[in-house]
């Protein structure tokens, strides 16, 4: 029996890879090993962990999660086969930037290469620990204007750490030596506003999505090596790469789905008919329509009570890029598009050639990632739920989890077959990580680790 059990365990441990940064290897959602997962759940261990929405790295023997304590931004180091606490570290929080509801002041995920970790607090900058937990570096970074607060998470790629900073005035792309923290190079995001997409790497590059275009910038200086326009204004999930295709989607508005994009006036026109105390500029209260005064936020970009003409045309150009999945090829061109119930935070999945798609309202549309062709859609279990994690995809199987904790899983193929729902009992908006042959669920305060039900 002995003999026996060393046989498996060894087999185990061969098999076992990591999940090293959002959305695990690459952003790609999909586990790397060759392990059984489970369709119904139990509860292989629990730890509480420091209030936060980052998402569970697992590297080595460790687990990473970011929190929040007080004043205090908290890095825990958790055991990755029973839970139990490691190491915490601390930093201590700078400043209290505006956060959308649904975000944190620590939800970007950590990036692992092995030997380092790497922690984006927004409210403070990068700090880098080794996966023992000695601090390496820090680096101070913002304050950061960004509509919804930050979310992007760092990733790490030959020896640098490269960070998207899109905001509402001064986006840029920026990557750091992972050896000491010093800014490697910095290059300006002209066109990008809000979001927190993480980027992915593709070779000798790093794809970065943001409003209206993409950009691959050559990892190593930062060199804009070629782009793509034509994407959505708001970018928020993460780019998926599929052979020679780069897929990504993005959502601003219902008014920016397909068939109902608004005309927007010129400048000259909203001033003509509305700057009633003729000033050049418009004011909340001279909106020229109610969608103009509920967006004022995201159109007002430096905060200062009104829309100038830079501000007004960057509305109009926003307001005439559809809601879309758009397939890329890498290099440059359009391979195809879908433009029906596309999701504004959870991130596209493909697996075994099939793309899913799960939007906010629970519509899950499964095509083929090639082609686009569609091969079905319908709302998840059959009824209403918010949805806000990515999915992800392991041994046969998808993994799709909403607001209110329900974990579908479905059988992997174009039919959306539904095999199990397990319950966490808790809101969830972080997306899972895939390892060992369990599920971890990461909720405000918490980490679960799920294995397969005897």
């Amino acid at each position: 029996m002995r003999f026996g059990l060393v046989l498996v365990l060894a087999a185990l441990g061969a098999a076992a890879a990591d999940w090293p940064g959002f959305r695990g290897a690459n952003g790609a959602g999909v586990a790397t090993d060759s392990l059984a997962y489970p369709v119904r759940f139990r509860t292989v261990w629990k730890a509480a962990v420091p209030e936060g929405l980052s998402s569970p790295v697992v590297v080595g023997s460790r687990v990473f999660v970011t929190g929040l304590t007080g004043n205090s931004f908290v890095l825990v180091a958790l055991d990755r086969a029973s839970g139990n606490p490691l190491w915490r570290k601390t930093v201590e929080r700078k400043r209290a930037e505006t956060l959308h509801k649904l975000n944190h002041s620590a939800s970007p995920t950590v990036a692992c290469d092995g030997s380092t970790v790497v922690a984006f607090f927004p409210d403070f900058g990068l700090v880098a620990y080794t996966v023992a937990g000695v601090e390496l570096w820090r680096t101070p970074m913002g304050p950061f204007k960004n509509a919804y607060g930050m979310g992007v998470s760092p990733v790490i790629a030959e020896g640098r750490v490269v960070l998207i900073v899109d905001q509402s005035i001064g986006s840029y792309a920026a990557a750091f030596s992972l050896a000491n923290g010093e800014q490697v190079w910095k290059v300006a995001r002209k066109e990008a506003l809000s979001g927190h997409s993480t980027p992915v790497v593709h070779g000798k590059w790093v794809l970065a999505p943001g409003s209206l275009r993409m950009e691959a910038y050559e990892i190593a200086t930062g060199r804009v090596a070629w782009g793509v326009d034509g994407l959505p204004a708001e970018m928020k999930s993460v780019p998926v790469v599929h052979g020679d295709l780069v897929l990504v989607h993005g959502f601003n508005t219902p008014e920016n789905d397909a068939g109902k994009l608004l005309q927007i006036p010129s400048f000259a026109e909203a001033l003509k008919g509305f700057d009633k105390n003729s000033d050049g500029v418009l004011s909340k209260a001279e909106a020229p329509t109610a969608h103009v005064t509920s967006s004022w936020t995201y159109l007002d970009l430096d905060s200062n009570g009104s829309l100038d003409q830079g501000e007004w045309e960057q509305y109009a150009r926003t307001m005439r890029a559809e809601n879309a999945l758009l397939a890329y090829k890498i290099g440059g061109g359009l391979a195809w598009k879908f433009l029906r119930s596309i999701p504004q935070l959870p991130s596209p999945l493909v697996y075994q050639g099939v793309l899913y798609m799960i939007n906010e309202g629970g519509v899950l549309t499964t095509l083929n990632a090639s082609t686009g062709k569609l091969f079905k859609q319908a709302r998840l279990r059959g009824e209403a739920d918010k949805y806000y994690a990515s999915p992800v995809a392991a041994d046969g199987k998808i993994y799709i989890t909403s607001h209110t904790g329900k974990v579908s899983v479905l059988k992997a193929g174009a039919e959306q077959e539904l095999l199990a729902v397990n319950e966490v009992e808790e809101e969830v908006l972080a997306s899972p990580a895939l390892v060992d042959g369990r599920v971890m669920i990461r909720t405000k305060g918490m980490v679960y680790c799920y294995g397969a039900a005897e």
